[in-house]
């Protein structure tokens, strides 16, 4: 029985931050109560090293994408490969796609990239886990064309753009912004979602909740975010822990 496990569903154990004790932190996971995470892809090599650590860890699954953010280095190939790469067992969802305005990376491309991964998990029956920084209204104007199912992760729009995302079958991923001194507008959100749509994540090693925000997150510290969700709902935080981990299962059909 999962019990009071969490389920973490946008990480990246592949960054980094984690080469001095990745395996040692994985392996504990477990045991410091997370029953499952996905390891999110941000270019060909991270998605099959994703798929590598899905593959050695049984509560690892894994995203398969390219991020905006690495747009302008695809390679002749990179597309083939992963679509290879979905293809196999542990591969749960193309991810972590979308756009990104924050940085100069043309939007041209950004768009063209975004919308042929978006084919992509359509006709290959997977969820998408998107990626959307000041991106908010051409995001929208891409999921309500392609109709993928998925998830908005670190969801920062409004309450308006969340219902209409919630209104074509997507779910909101929230983290450890949702504790931080600035998250009114994240607050207002989560009273409109309904927990069946709830998803948890980190995107550890980056946005690492109030009280640790600037050292390196991870699983573990969801924790954080889901006091701060229970307060906000108005319900029990084990709640939020058992509806979320249901509504993982549901979307990444685990």
């Amino acid at each position: 029985m999962d019990g009071n496990l969490i389920f973490d569903t946008h990480a990246h154990y592949d960054d980094a931050a984690f080469d001095s004790d990745r395996d040692e932190l994985l392996s504990s996971l477990p045991e410091r109560g997370v029953c499952g995470v996905v390891n999110c892809g941000t270019d060909v090599k991270t998605s099959a090293v994703s798929l590598a650590l899905a593959e050695k860890y049984p509560f690892v699954y894994a995203a398969c994408g390219i991020h905006p953010e690495e747009c302008e280095k695809i390679q002749p190939g990179d597309f083939a490969a992963l679509t290879s790469l979905l293809q196999r067992e542990r591969a749960v969802a193309v991810g972590e796609i979308g756009l990104d305005h924050h940085w100069d990376i043309p939007n041209e491309l950004q768009r063209e990239i975004f919308e042929r991964q978006l084919k992509m998990a359509v006709q290959l029956d997977l969820p998408v886990i998107v990626h959307d920084r000041e991106a908010h209204g051409e995001t929208l104007e891409l999921l309500k064309k392609y109709r993928p199912k998925g998830v908005l992760h670190s969801f920062s729009g409004s309450v308006e753009m969340a219902k209409d995302v919630l209104s074509i079958g997507m779910y909101l991923g929230f983290g450890g912004a949702v504790t931080f001194k600035k998250a009114k507008k994240v607050l207002e959100v989560l009273e409109v979602v309904p927990f069946d749509r709830l998803l948890l994540e980190t995107d550890c090693p980056y946005m690492a909740p109030e009280p640790y925000r600037g050292r390196r997150n991870d699983s573990t510290f969801i924790k954080y975010a889901v006091e701060r969700i229970a307060e906000v709902k108005g319900v029990d935080p084990g709640y939020v822990i058992s509806e979320s981990r249901q509504a993982a299962k549901t979307l990444f059909g685990v």
